[in-house]
Formats: C-alpha cells, structure tokens, sequence
C-alpha cells in the first residue's frame, strides 16, 4: 500500500471514529496510548458503540465521559488526524 493511500485509509477512520464519538464538538481531549483512543466527551450517550467498531474499533471501554476505543498499533497516528480536526 502506498504512503497516500495509507494517509487516506486513516484520515477516513479517523473521520468514522470522530461521528462514532458524537462529533468533533463532543470531545475534548483525545490522545493514543499504544493499541488506544483514550478520550475525554462532553455527552457519552451521544457514543455510538456500533459505529466505533464498524470503522475498526475492536472494543470500546466506558468510563462516564472517559471513553477509551480499542483499534490497534494506529492509535497514535489516529489520534494525531482527530487532533489535527479539533
């Protein structure tokens, strides 16, 4: 796979997991850790756990307004392409 369409495929998921959880305006803080998006929302119910995994999650984990998603080694360059959205 080439660099560009590597860059795409994850601004896409990137996009998918930011709907997933409730919009861009519905975080506040993101940031990878490893294997996970370990975020901060304003509203969870506005989470979509269904979503999250149909873009690559393979689990989401939460904790009131503390969501943690679950999506592998891309964590960070994920975080990096929601934070860059922000």
């Amino acid at each position: 796979m080439h660099a560009n369409t590597r860059e795409k495929d994850m601004a896409t998921k990137a996009e998918k997991i930011v709907a997933g959880l409730g919009g861009i305006e519905n975080i506040d803080e993101i940031e990878g850790c490893i294997t996970r998006l370990r975020t901060e929302v304003h509203d969870a119910s506005k989470v979509d756990e269904a979503a999250l995994k149909a873009a690559g999650a393979h689990g989401v984990v939460k904790m009131g307004t503390a969501i943690q998603v679950v999506i592998g080694t891309d964590a960070d360059p994920i975080a990096a392409d929601i934070e860059d959205m922000m």
